[in-house]
């Protein structure tokens, strides 16, 4: 595993190479960046929805052990994730390596495709192919869901600083690991947990949610009250709690080289 130090410099070295990635690179990463948490959050649902009732909180804890199915495709296989681009691009911002335009632009790509992925998931495997048609499973998307997009604005927004607070150590700890077993249990861990305590991640929401929408237990301003909070919660989650506080934690260790052409341009 590597220090504190040396995972920042790997950090800023991955936020780098996001931003350069060619638009095309975006958009298909992006892409399945969004289907591959909304396939993980589709396996929550049909894992708990049968026991749900029966194990309460177990239950929870039984589909937060799949969920993280997601990320580590995205992190191991290859994919964009926007809660995971706060965290490591702002890093390269406040290292300098990266300018607020190209940290903008990225975020908004990978935001659109993100959404793009979770909406394909929601409708072709939840609604088309049915595999939340009918119950247990109807009834415990639309249950999520309402339970989503009825929670306060400032509670939404806090909720998503504490799922991306996870969501950026899981990716902080997965560029320190050294071999694939480290760096799978370095994401599973922190995105288990955020899932079990019920933290909310902005492009899961935007599966679950449309999801519910085709189904008829919620509505697209539904949707849109709820992202925004939880978006802007993951923002500080991930640039502020993690990359931020990392970086001004770390940036004067020696073990940083800044003049080292993995750092940026």
């Amino acid at each position: 595993m590597m220090s504190p130090a040396e995972i920042l410099s790997a950090t800023i070295h991955h936020g780098r190479h996001k931003v350069d990635k060619s638009f095309v690179e975006k958009a298909i990463l992006g892409f399945i960046g969004g289907a591959m948490i909304s396939l993980g959050y589709l396996l929550y649902i049909r894992v708990i929805s049968s026991v749900v009732h029966e194990l309460g909180s177990l239950a929870s804890w039984i589909g937060a052990c799949v969920f993280p199915i997601g990320l580590i495709v995205i992190l191991m296989a290859g994919g964009e994730l926007i809660t995971g681009n706060m965290m490591a691009v702002s890093a390269a911002w406040f290292a300098k390596k990266v300018t607020l335009k190209e940290l903008a632009n990225n975020w908004v790509i990978i935001t659109i495709f993100n959404l793009l992925g979770a909406f394909f998931v929601a409708f072709v495997f939840g609604r088309f192919v049915g595999l939340l048609d009918g119950e247990p499973f109807k009834e415990e998307t639309i249950a999520i869901a309402q339970a989503k997009v009825t929670m306060p604005f400032f509670k939404a927004l806090v909720s998503g600083i504490g799922c991306n607070w996870f969501v950026g150590l899981a990716l902080w700890l997965s560029y320190g690991a050294k071999d694939a077993a480290g760096k799978f249990f370095s994401i599973w861990f922190p995105v288990m947990t955020f899932v079990a305590i019920g933290f909310q991640h902005s492009v899961a929401n935007a599966f679950v949610i449309p999801a519910a929408i085709f189904e008829g237990g919620a509505t697209w301003m539904d949707f849109v009250t709820n992202f925004i909070p939880v978006y802007i919660g993951n923002i500080i989650g991930g640039a502020i709690f993690v990359g931020g506080f990392y970086f001004y934690a770390y940036r004067n260790d020696p073990k940083i080289d800044w003049e080292d052409d993995a750092l940026g341009h």
